[in-house]
């Protein structure tokens, strides 16, 4: 492994440690209906476990209401069940050919302890990039004690990865801060 291949490692796995978070906090129940609260749901069909974006089509007519149309009929209580079970906390209506799920607003206590979790989330993209940036450091560390790059390099390469780092570091707090002021909207 070379040089180069020890920061395109590292930049590639912050930048998968950040969509992992952002698309985390995007099931995340903010009070308002989006696609993205349900479209993950792991629904039981087929003799597997399929995503829910999979099986149907989901649509949010109005800002407080989920409509979900399963491409199969015969599912509609496995999503439904699903749905139950999930840690959403919502409640399906079908008709037999539609469920729809009506997001109602949340308290503020129950706003506050989202934001907590949000925030620990945070923290953990956070961990998890320092993780990667110990990691390309080691690398480096081990390719200068081999002889395979001189001491220049090193603190360059280490220079480079310490900005990687923030700039990883940045896009957390970024979307954190963006969920978080989503939450406490009323």
């Amino acid at each position: 492994m070379d040089l180069d291949e020890v920061m395109l490692d590292a930049e590639d796995r912050m930048e998968k440690t950040v969509n992992v978070l952002k698309d985390n906090m995007r099931a995340i129940r903010t009070g308002r209906a989006t696609p993205g609260l349900v479209d993950t749901l792991k629904i039981p069909c087929y003799g597997g476990q399929s995503p829910l974006k999979q099986v149907a089509s989901i649509g949010v007519p109005e800002p407080q209401l989920i409509v979900i149309k399963p491409y199969d009929l015969s599912i509609i209580a496995d999503i439904e069940k699903a749905i139950m079970t999930s840690e959403l906390g919502l409640n399906p209506q079908s008709d037999g050919r539609v469920i729809r799920l009506v997001v109602p607003p949340l308290s503020e206590d129950r706003r506050k302890s989202i934001v907590n979790r949000v925030k620990d989330m945070g923290e953990d993209a956070r961990v998890s990039v320092r993780n990667i940036r110990r990691d390309a450091n080691r690398a480096i560390d081990k390719m200068e004690k081999d002889g395979e790059v001189t001491e220049d390099e090193r603190d360059s390469a280490k220079k480079d990865v310490q900005e990687f780092t923030d700039k990883y570091e940045e896009m957390v707090n970024q979307a954190l801060a963006a969920k978080t002021k989503e939450l406490m909207e009323v």
